[in-house]
């Protein structure tokens, strides 16, 4: 898949790819206890992020001004310092702490949001093999 399809919506989901362009999920918009959330599933996993992190992400990445490596990372693992999946964590961001929903599965933002960024044309993502980074458009 080479380009990503769908509206976003639950029965027209995004079909993106991750980073390496190595695995293909689906994500789309849903309301969740009042919260506007995006749903990613990944196979049979399916994780939550608050959709308010696509705005406040792009709003790190503009203030940054360059690159910003992705360092995806599952939730029970530490996140590399000073990467998109740290700062998804960081008691500093506009949340105050994880974007992800479901505990246990909240780690992977920056493996699982990044290509929706592009996919809405705020972000450009590299697509190596490993130690890819995004920059805001």
């Amino acid at each position: 898949m080479s380009a990503s399809t769908g509206t976003g919506e639950v029965s027209d989901p995004w079909r993106l790819q991750t980073p390496p362009l190595t695995s293909e999920f689906t994500m789309h918009r849903d309301v969740r206890d009042g919260r506007n959330v995006l749903v990613c599933t990944v196979g049979k996993t399916v994780l939550h992020y608050d959709a308010r992190c696509l705005e406040d992400l792009h709003a790190m990445l503009k203030a940054a001004g360059t690159w910003v490596e992705l360092g995806s990372a599952d939730e029970q693992k530490d996140a590399k310092p000073g990467t998109v999946e740290a700062w998804a964590r960081s008691p500093d961001n506009p949340v105050g702490g994880w974007y992800g929903l479901k505990k246990g599965l909240r780690g992977r933002f920056g493996m699982y949001i990044p290509p929706l960024m592009e996919r809405l044309g705020l972000a450009e993502v590299e697509h190596n093999p490993r130690s890819n980074r995004m920059r805001a458009l």
